[in-house]
């Protein structure tokens, strides 16, 4: 068994984001290709976009520090620290409202 601090993740993913160019950072903490789930901080600088994309499965968002709003067709919610939110199958988008790190776990459809 390994174990992680989130807390610890999300304020180096969020520094490196705050650092980068394009204000993202992200970093796999569980999973890749030999695993189904998938767990994932990222940083995201505020009023940054993950742009519009598809959900290959199912999805959650934990946000870890800061606030976002995950946006799909006319329909949106926002999250602050503590707040989970299920990914809906449609194509969406996630922006930070401020400078956020979130967790997304992700289990692709087979």
């Amino acid at each position: 068994m390994e174990k992680a601090s989130l807390t610890a993740l999300a304020r180096e993913q969020l520094a490196a984001a705050l650092r980068s160019a394009n204000g993202r950072s992200a970093s796999t903490v569980y999973g890749g290709h030999e695993r189904r789930l998938r767990q994932t901080v990222i940083g995201l600088a505020a009023g940054e976009v993950l742009s519009d994309h598809d959900n290959p499965g199912e999805a959650t968002v934990l946000v870890l520090s800061g606030r976002i709003r995950l946006a799909a067709d006319e329909v949106s919610w926002d999250g602050a620290e503590g707040d989970l939110i299920n990914v809906p199958h449609a194509r969406h988008n996630v922006t930070a409202l401020e400078d956020s790190a979130i967790l997304l776990t992700a289990v692709p459809l087979r």
